[in-house]
């Protein structure tokens, strides 16, 4: 039996990178929901460190989108989304105290010439 979650669109984005982060990977920056639309990057701050906007891992997260997207981006949403917990105590890896995830959703904008699909 499948639980369906229909209200919570975010559910469904972040079950990748879930999955991601149970299988040991505890990356910073997560690229997940990928199309040749769009996609969502989520990474990893502190508040007391800055918050979403200072944190460390946030440019990291604007490259991976800039390279998907190498015509520009539009951000369709943006916030805090649920972060789960590994158990590391490695810094910046997920599960550290006090660590939150800031997602992205975001679709790129038409271009003439996309690098990555040799412009079609």
């Amino acid at each position: 039996m499948v639980a369906q979650y229909p209200g919570n669109r975010w559910f469904h984005v972040l079950l990748p990178a879930a999955a991601l982060m149970f299988a040991g990977c505890s990356e910073a920056v997560v690229l997940s929901h990928e199309s040749g639309q769009g996609a969502v990057v989520t990474y990893l701050y502190k508040e007391e460190r800055g918050g979403p906007m200072g944190s460390p891992h946030r440019r990291e997260a604007l490259k991976v989108m800039a390279d998907k997207c190498p015509s520009g981006y539009t951000v369709v949403k943006d916030g805090q989304v649920p972060s789960y917990s590994s158990g590391s105590s490695v810094e910046g890896a997920e599960g550290e105290e006090g660590m939150r995830r800031w997602g992205i959703q975001f679709e790129c904008k038409a271009g003439g010439d996309d690098k990555r699909t040799g412009g079609k």
